[in-house]
C-alpha cells in the first residue's frame, strides 16, 4: 500500500487555511495524544487544549483563538472538525475498483448493468434491475426486482435491496442494512390479523448513506423517501412512507414509525423515537431517547425522558408520578377557593 505525503502548505491551499509556523510533511492524521510528528492532528473542542502542551503531533489544525502560545505548527481553520474530516479523506486507504461481473454472482437475463459496474462475489440481481456506471456492489449482496442503483453507489457487502428500491448517486450502504422490506402494515379482521399489501418502493436521493443493518420499509402506496444527503447511523429503523428532508442526520438505533415526516437539516440523537404520522419541522434537534409524540412546528431542540438516578430513588419518583394528578387537582381547588 502507498503511502500518501503531503506537506502542511498543500493542504492549506486546497481547503483554504492559513498555515503558521513551519511547512511540514504529512503522512497521516491522529488525536493530539497519539499523532507522531509526520502526522496531523486537530483541535475541535476547547476542553482538549491542555493536550497541546504535550502533543508530537507535527500540525495541529485549530482555530485562531486556540493558538494561544502553541509554538507547532497550526493550520488555521474555521471548524477544525470539517477541516479534519476533509484532510483525512486524503489518506483513506480505498482498493482500486475491479469493473466487470464476478463469476459467481446471478444476474437476472433483464438486468442491466452498465459495463464499468463492480459486481462482487455471490451478489444476485434480480428480473428488471438497473446497476448504472461506476457503482460497486460488494459481496453477498442481494439486488431484487425493479431496482435501480445510480452512478457511483456502493454497497459494501450483503446489503439487501428487496424491491422497488431506486437508489440516486453516489450513495453509500454498508453491510447488513435492508431497504425495501415489507413494511408493518396489518389490519384486525374478525379477531385475526389481515396482512396490507405494501405497493410503494423506497426512494433515496444523491449522496446519501446508510449504516449498518438500518431497515428502510417500502411504503403501503406511495414511496418512503430519504432526501439528498440523509445521513442514518447504524440499526435505524425506518417505517413505510416516512419521509425525511435534506441533510438530516439520525444516530444509532433512533426510529421512526409508519408516515412520520422529518424536515430537513434535523438531527436526531440516538435512540429517540418517532411517532408515526408526526411531522418534524425543519432545524429541529431531537436530543438522545427521546420520544416523539406530537408534532414539532417550531424549530429548536427538544428532549424528554427522566434522567438516570439510582433504583432507589427512581422507584419512589414513579410512586409520585402517580399521585402528580391528584396533587394537580388540589392545587386548582386551592387556587379557586383563595379566590
Amino acid at each position: 500500500m502507498t503511502v500518501t505525503t503531503l506537506r502542511a502548505s498543500e493542504l492549506a491551499k486546497r481547503f483554504g487555511f492559513t498555515l503558521r509556523g513551519e511547512d511540514r510533511e504529512v503522512t497521516g492524521v491522529g488525536t493530539l495524544a497519539d499523532a507522531g510528528p509526520a502526522q496531523l492532528g486537530f483541535l475541535a473542542n476547547p476542553r482538549y487544549r491542555a493536550q497541546l502542551t504535550a502533543t508530537q503531533a507535527g500540525v495541529v489544525v485549530m482555530r485562531e483563538a486556540d493558538i494561544g502560545d502553541f509554538a507547532g505548527s497550526v493550520l488555521v481553520a474555521h471548524d477544525p472538525y470539517v477541516a479534519y474530516a476533509k484532510i483525512a479523506a486524503l489518506f483513506e486507504y480505498r482498493p482500486a475498483m475491479t469493473a466487470g461481473i464476478h463469476p459467481s454472482a446471478v444476474v437476472d437475463i433483464s438486468a442491466q448493468v452498465d459495463p464499468s459496474a463492480s459486481i462482487g462475489p455471490h451478489v444476485s440481481i434480480g428480473a428488471r434491475s438497473h446497476i448504472a456506471a461506476g457503482a460497486r456492489i460488494g459481496a453477498g449482496c442481494v439486488i431484487g426486482e425493479d431496482c435501480s442503483i445510480g452512478e457511483h453507489c456502493e454497497l459494501v457487502a450483503r446489503v439487501t435491496l428487496v424491491t422497488r428500491v431506486r437508489l440516486g448517486k453516489r450513495v453509500l450502504i454498508h453491510p447488513g442494512a435492508v431497504l425495501g422490506a415489507d413494511g408493518f402494515g396489518i389490519a384486525m379482521d374478525h379477531g385475526h390479523w389481515i396482512k396490507v399489501p405494501q405497493l410503494g418502493g423506497v426512494v433515496v436521493g444523491d449522496d446519501c448513506e446508510i449504516g449498518a443493518n438500518t431497515t428502510i420499509d417500502r411504503g403501503a402506496l406511495d414511496d418512503t423517501v430519504l432526501e439528498d444527503d440523509v445521513r442514518l447511523d447504524n440499526q435505524i429503523q425506518i417505517g413505510h412512507n416516512v419521509r425525511i428532508g435534506a441533510h438530516t442526520a439520525m444516530a444509532g438505533c433512533s426510529a421512526a414509525a409508519g408516515s412520520a415526516r422529518i424536515g430537513r437539516h434535523c438531527l436526531i440523537g440516538g435512540g429517540a423515537g418517532i411517532l408515526g404520522h408526526l411531522e418534524v419541522c425543519d432545524r429541529s434537534i431531537i436530543t438522545a431517547m427521546s420520544l416523539v409524540t406530537h408534532s414539532i412546528q417550531t424549530p429548536g431542540e427538544y428532549s424528554s425522558g427522566t434522567p438516570l438516578m439510582d433504583n432507589r430513588s427512581w422507584r419512589k419518583s414513579a410512586a409520585r408520578f402517580k399521585q402528580l394528578d391528584r396533587i394537580a387537582r388540589r392545587v386548582l381547588s386551592s387556587d379557586k377557593d383563595s379566590e
